[in-house]
């Protein structure tokens, strides 16, 4: 399975099966993280962690604190499609897959800016 973005036009195919969408939160300037997998129904939400707590950021019950982040699996099915919208208030979303962290604008090729990005499992 591929990885697709898309984002002001532009669509790129990355060749990965898991990787790790990282975060700084808007408000709050607390780093998230997502590890998802690229599967046929879609992508998954495999667990997610946040360095701490604040408003609009809570953990779930569920969330266990392991070395300083809250962890937790999420409960859902998959997802056709995730839209990530970039405020321009906390830095850039980052891609990470095989040991290699990078922008959205370094993966698409140009500044993002304000434009959303939508992630997908890539069509066969």
């Amino acid at each position: 399975m591929n990885l697709c973005l898309a984002s002001a036009g532009v669509v790129k195919t990355l060749a990965v099966a898991a990787f790790t969408l990282v975060w700084t939160h808007s408000i709050e300037k607390t780093a998230w993280q997502e590890d998802w997998r690229v599967t046929p129904q879609g992508l998954d939400l495999v667990q997610a962690r946040v360095k701490g707590t604040g408003a609009g950021m809570e953990p779930p019950p569920e969330a266990r604190l392991v070395d300083g982040w809250f962890q937790w699996t999420p409960k859902r099915k998959p997802l056709r499609e995730v839209v990530l919208a970039n405020s321009g208030l906390a830095g850039e979303w980052r891609l990470c897959a095989d040991g290699q962290c990078r922008t959205l604008s370094q993966i698409i090729g140009h500044e993002i800016g304000p434009q959303p990005t939508t992630m997908s499992a890539c069509p066969e």
